[in-house]
């Protein structure tokens, strides 16, 4: 997270430091009016990250989970009901569908693009679910279980393939809901409608994680959720405040969910350089894949589908060993990550879920073999280099690609 290393997997040091008088002013402004929570800065974010995706309404919260808890709240997904979502994500989409009662069933990835695959999603209804014509409910067969809800992720800045899994939302009356933690920005190509779709637009609403290391980070925890419902706005704004229509009027049960001032300012900030950034990632994104062209049967680099325009909240490369890999370049002075080492299938809070190893073939292959390389906005030419060559040098001490 800092530049102690050679070249580190993040830099948060350098973008705070360029932005810093201006980050400060944020402060003195919530010091001089003692505005905290909620007000002017919190509406000012709001109307401009929504202006940025395209959307009617955001409702500022305080972390991307709360964003995706609220919005199934709001989109009345009941306890009981089955959302479905893939393993190969933060363990904090399945938290938000616990965290409402809700049941979890997992789809398969693709494995080009690690995102869901949309046939799986058709095998899991036409399989082990049944559509019940009266209630106009989809129902899972073994449970009997209703399927209210699909969650497809937009991971490491590359969009789902939305057109295939809209239809089946819209032929078996389900809800989506976007999670786009990972894709400020991030774009999709609709052959059906003919038009690029920003991340967060495509379902009935969309949760984003502003922790600091993603590409619109805070500097503390925070989030927002995007859509274009009206109704479904104000009643997140409800949920996130303790219930309250006003102050001491509550309507609902609520949380305390609500987006601190000072990060709301410092998001404004920073949003006003998003686009810069995600445009450094995607010219970095490509050099890497230049630069690895002559690794191309050593190392996988991610594939960048041509529906998607991608910002690259990580760049995830595949080999067989990853961790002789990822000891050499810790040894090189090379900062690397793991998204994800462990399926959520298989982890330990979800034995009671009754999946075992082999229900997901794909994401089982990806989490062996993945490995996230340096990747910021302020990624220099020159560290590149030193990433590839030590890569270079770890393939040839032995490190064998991915099949």
């Amino acid at each position: 997270m800092t530049n102690t290393m050679k070249v580190p997997f993040l830099d948060l040091v350098t973008p705070h430091q360029e932005l810093q008088a201006e980050l400060l002013e944020v402060v003195e402004k919530a010091l001089g009016t003692a505005g905290f929570i909620g007000g002017p800065m919190v509406d000012q974010f709001e109307r401009e990250f929504a202006s940025f995706c395209n959307t009617k309404f955001c409702v500022g919260v305080n972390s991307g989970t709360d964003a995706l808890r609220f919005a199934f709240m709001a989109a009345d997904v009941k306890p009981g009901e089955i959302i479905v979502t893939v393993p190969h994500t933060f363990i904090a989409t399945t938290e938000a569908i616990s965290q409402v009662g809700a049941r979890i069933a997992f789809v398969d990835i693709d494995e080009k693009t690690y995102t869901m695959d949309p046939e799986k999603l058709r095998e899991y209804f036409e399989k082990h679910c049944e559509f019940d014509k009266t209630r106009k409910k989809l129902i899972e067969t073994a449970s009997g279980a209703v399927v209210a809800a699909v969650v497809p992720v937009h991971l490491y800045g590359q969009t789902a393939d939305m057109d295939p899994i809209l239809d089946l939302c819209e032929k078996y009356n389900l809800v989506l809901i976007e999670d786009a933690c990972q894709a400020h920005g991030a774009e999709y190509f609709s052959k059906k409608e003919g038009v690029w779709k920003k991340a967060g637009t495509m379902g009935r609403a969309a949760a984003f994680s502003f922790y600091p290391g993603k590409n619109l980070g805070a500097c503390g925890e925070a989030g927002a959720i995007t859509l274009n419902d009206e109704t479904m706005a104000k009643r997140m704004k409800m949920i996130r405040d303790h219930g309250q229509a006003k102050k001491y009027y509550h309507d609902i049960e609520g949380y305390n969910g609500r987006l601190d001032s000072i990060q709301a300012g410092w998001l404004s900030v920073k949003l006003r350089h998003l686009a810069k950034w995600n445009e450094s990632r995607r010219n970095l994104a490509h050099r890497y894949h230049q630069l690895f062209g002559k690794l191309k049967d050593s190392v996988q680099v991610p594939m960048e589908a041509s529906w998607t325009k991608g910002v690259y909240h990580l760049y995830v490369v595949r080999v067989q060993d990853r961790e002789a890999l990822q000891a050499q370049l810790t040894e090189a002075g090379i900062g690397t990550g793991i998204h994800y080492p462990i399926p959520l299938h298989q982890q330990k809070a979800y034995e009671h879920l009754g999946y075992k190893s082999g229900d997901f073939p794909v994401t089982e292959r990806v989490a062996r073999e993945i490995v996230s390389l340096p990747m910021f906005p302020q990624l220099s030419h020159t560290q590149q280099e030193e990433v590839v060559r030590a890569v270079q040098d770890a393939v040839g001490a032995g490190v064998a690609a991915v099949r």
